[in-house]
């Protein structure tokens, strides 16, 4: 039986504007609610599975329904202007991909979908009409399924309605759900509906009396006195709130199934559009036969030792400044899982030798150890791939995954199809779509051609790419990042992860336990103060205790209860203890979740944890870390520092541990070149206790406790371009004396101002900022009409060249430290960085020496006008070392 999808194009644009987050492409056009529309679309269809396909939209036709809006001034709010001018853009898409469009001035989008819904229904077809509006549901019968999609975060759930599901969930049949809507109104579509009658009392009124007429007629059996004296004053907007929620269903258009007949979506067209509003994921519905695709022609298998050989031996007779690109296929380190690499030595000469006995893991390390004293070696994620090349030597090295990422720092997801869509103009399938959740292992024995294809792609891309994105690298004035910072850092994060960090079993089960003991401590108390037990854990349980049981001030209802959220629990603990006690109780149940109990899971069998440190995640430059993450460990509590204990060094090692001191406000103080900081910083006294002698006026010996910690909190919060709300939050005070603050410290600082200014400035014409080592992080939102968007683009400007520089300074240490350690054959090992600090597992009788390296390099990573500070600590374990 055929079946047709209608979907209502207003509609699901302005629900996926509302449910995806901003995006915008690299023409600065913002794309979240096509993208949203997109995927909407293609879930329905893929569901679906139909013969024909109408997307509706409407037009604004100043004579539409004319009789009726003179009476009734609609509230619907102006669209946005950022979901406007994506709607021309949606339709071009739509066009490309050669989907109907129709749109007729007088009709709105849901009568158009009506009257084909009903006529197709005529036909014998079954019928998918998508909406966000839930006017709609009036049609919907045993033949028209209702399709109302949610999205949130990006995910999309649908709800979906025959006429039974509508008599269930709204107690009233399709026909009378006009009515219903006649009644409550619905100000999102001008619908103004009767004063004083919501969905509930809509509901009783229907139910009891049938229809808006079955009222009218029994007006004198409504009890409500409020509502029947509404009813009565009111009957002329119930009625020309029925004409309003009345779909047409018998519109006067043209229609014909066999220009809505589904074709090929995917054309040559439409994938330039896609391309254009880069939507890299989508790209892969594309089959890459609809692209020019000569490339496998070049493509070569090879199983033979004698071809491998001689495919080695013309790479070492390449001359220098050559390069190959090269990529591991395997399904883990293991070496049962080594399936083959491919090898690209130039755009016609592509192979994939295949793990057939002779070629080995070692095989594969001697022949690429060599290689790169001989020619450049390109591949993606070298990090990876470092177990395959026996060297620290990085100078013929190169990463297109971290090129890609420096050239745009706020994708952090890159894969090599993502970087052949965007600097090739090239598509290629992805792992995924050719071989979904199956093993490469797999692959090889029931896809050889797909694998064959797949692992050349690869080589080929990297070979192709590398000098486009030297190029740009180039023109973008951070080719030193790349290959003085980046690519020597992508080793010694390669070595840290092989080193790990041991940990104490007994010393985390101990801590655990510690945990559970004030953890239950704290639900009894909370328990007591609420004098009643319920679910900690649960928020709509909280809510219900918190702010209806005890009634505390700053409840916010919402569909799911009241919000329990940190920001909102942050302002009732200082005056509420059954608060402070609940925010005590999250944090150290997650530290209990996350660390006692789940740091034993990725204890190996040395004992350590060898977690993984990324490179290309955050868009300021900074170093992440997962599996597990080390950096968000809890440092503020007391409870959180102990798990600490844990970790521990060897047998015959200590730690020692350095972190930078301040290196942030150093670097703003570099970085502004304002003499009253700098000079402050000189004075080599409480830099904190400074700047409140000097922005409160008063004599240093004589700064209080109090005025220290305000200045402190201005001195860090002007670092993250905090607001006088922001400051006066964090502080408790007003808003206004949080102004205060601000302003006496600018004055205080004068060059400080200028240089965050100046910052914004040149960011709102550039479309970026920059670092001190030229790292460029892009700053779209500046352009954006949301104002807290641009308010967030402007603290951005002010925040990441001063976090950026200070992430590319601990980069600089991490390699010079290493390279010290190894240079004077030290057993010591650089083991772990969070944040502004590195630890060595440092050898007893190197201590002295790995001190003096540390804090050495560490200072001597920039030259800025005041003095980088690192303190150093050794300890028996990390805690101690702290």
């Amino acid at each position: 039986m055929s079946k047709i999808v209608l979907i209502d194009g207003h509609s699901i644009l302005n629900r996926a504007y509302y449910g995806v987050p901003d995006l915008t492409n690299s023409e600065g056009l913002h794309t979240n609610a096509v993208y949203g529309f997109l995927n909407i679309m293609f879930k329905i269809l893929d569901e679906e599975n139909p013969e024909y396909l109408v997307v509706a939209f409407d037009v604004k036709d100043p004579t539409f329904r004319h009789e009726i809006y003179t009476e009734y001034k609609g509230t619907r709010k102006p669209m946005p202007e950022e979901l406007h001018e994506q709607v021309p853009v949606m339709k071009e898409v739509l066009q490309a991909m050669g989907i109907t469009i129709m749109e007729k001035p007088g009709l709105e989008a849901d009568d158009i979908l009506g009257t084909i819904a009903r006529r197709s229904e005529k036909e014998g077809m079954d019928v998918a009409l998508i909406s966000g509006d839930r006017d709609l549901l009036q049609i919907a019968s045993e033949k028209i399924k209702i399709r109302i999609p949610k999205t949130k975060g990006g995910k999309t759930e649908i709800e979906d309605y025959y006429a039974s599901d509508v008599k269930e969930k709204y107690q009233v049949t399709p026909l009378q759900f006009i009515d219903l809507k006649a009644l409550m109104g619905d100000t999102s579509d001008n619908i103004p509906g009767v004063p004083k009658v919501g969905e509930k009392t809509a509901t009783e009124l229907m139910v009891k009396f049938g229809s808006l007429e079955g009222i009218y007629e029994h007006i004198d059996e409504v009890t409500k006195k409020a509502v029947k004296e509404s009813l009565v004053n009111n009957k002329h907007l119930a009625e020309l709130s029925k004409v309003l929620a009345t779909i047409e269903v018998d519109g006067d258009i043209q229609f014909s199934y066999e220009d809505a007949q589904i074709q090929d979506f995917y054309t040559e067209e439409a994938y330039k559009q896609f391309k254009r509003l880069e939507f890299k994921n989508m790209l892969s519905r594309f089959e890459s036969g609809s692209v020019t695709n000569h490339q496998t022609d070049y493509f070569t298998e090879v199983t033979d030792l004698g071809k491998a050989e001689e495919i080695f031996a013309k790479i070492d007779t390449l001359g220098d400044g050559k390069y190959i690109a090269f990529d591991v296929i395997e399904d883990s380190s293991r070496e049962e899982d080594f399936v083959g690499i491919s090898l690209a030595l130039s755009e016609q000469e592509v192979y994939f030798v295949k793990a057939e006995g002779f070629l080995t893991k070692q095989y594969l390390t001697d022949k690429l150890t060599a290689m790169a004293d001989k020619v450049k070696l390109v591949t993606f994620n070298i990090k990876n791939k470092y177990s395959y090349i026996d060297t620290d030597q990085t100078e013929n090295l190169f990463d297109i995954l971290i090129a890609a990422y420096l050239l745009n720092p706020l994708k952090n997801d890159y894969e090599a199809e993502d970087i052949a869509n965007e600097y090739l103009n090239l598509m290629i399938p992805s792992r995924a779509q050719l071989f979904g959740k199956e093993s490469f292992r797999k692959a090889a024995e029931k896809k050889a051609k797909e694998l064959l294809e797949y692992a050349c792609f690869l080589a080929y891309v990297e070979y192709i790419a590398v000098s486009v994105l030297e190029n740009k690298l180039e023109e973008a004035g951070m080719e030193h990042l790349m290959h003085e910072i980046e690519m020597p850092l992508s080793y010694v994060l390669y070595d840290m992860e092989q080193e790990g960090i041991m940990v104490d079993p007994e010393q985390l089960k101990e801590y655990g336990e510690a945990l559970s003991g004030r953890i239950g401590e704290l639900e009894q108390k909370i328990h007591e103060q609420a004098d009643y037990d319920f679910n900690i854990n649960s928020p709509k349980q909280l809510g219900e205790v918190l702010f209806e049981r005890l009634k505390l001030p700053g409840g916010k209802k919402t569909k799911t209860g009241y919000s329990t959220a940190a920001d909102v629990l942050d302002k009732l603990a200082p005056d509420h203890p059954i608060v402070s006690d609940v925010l005590e109780y999250r944090g150290l149940a997650k530290l209990k979740s996350t660390y006692a109990d789940g740091l034993a899971a990725y204890i190996g069998e040395d004992k350590r944890i060898h977690g993984k440190f990324n490179q290309t995640i955050a868009a300021t430059g900074r170093i992440s870390s997962t599996e597990p993450n080390l950096q968000n460990i809890p440092m503020r509590m007391e409870l959180g520092r102990l798990i600490r204990k844990a970790f521990i060094p060897k047998e015959g090692f200590v730690f020692a541990d350095a972190d930078y001191s301040q290196i942030e406000l150093r670097v703003l103080a570099h970085m502004s070149g304002d003499e009253q900081l700098i000079e402050a910083y000189r004075m080599e006294e409480d830099i904190h206790r400074i700047t409140a002698s000097k922005v409160f006026h008063t004599p240093f010996e004589e700064v209080t406790d109090l005025q220290r910690r305000n200045a402190k909190a201005v001195n860090f919060g002007i670092v993250y371009g905090i607001s006088s709300f922001g400051l006066s939050q964090d502080l408790s005070i007003s808003r206004k004396e949080a102004a205060e603050y601000i302003e006496q410290y600018f004055a205080t600082y004068p060059d400080v101002k200028k240089f965050l200014d100046h910052l914004v400035e040149d960011a709102k014409k550039n479309g970026y900022v920059t670092t001190m080592f030229g790292r460029r992080r892009p700053v779209p939102e500046l352009s954006s009409s949301n104002f807290m968007q641009r308010s967030f683009g402007e603290r951005v400007a002010m925040n990441s060249p001063i976090q950026g520089t200070a992430a590319d300074i601990i980069k600089v240490a991490m390699i010079r430290v290493w390279k010290r350690l190894k240079e004077e054959n030290m057993r010591s090992k650089l083991i772990l960085q969070v944040h502004d600090e590195l630890l060595v597992e440092a050898a007893k009788d190197e201590v002295d020496q790995v001190s003096r390296i540390v804090k050495e390099e560490m200072q001597a990573a920039a030259e800025l006008k005041v003095v980088l500070e690192a303190d150093l600590h050794i300890g028996a374990n990390w805690y101690e070392a702290k």
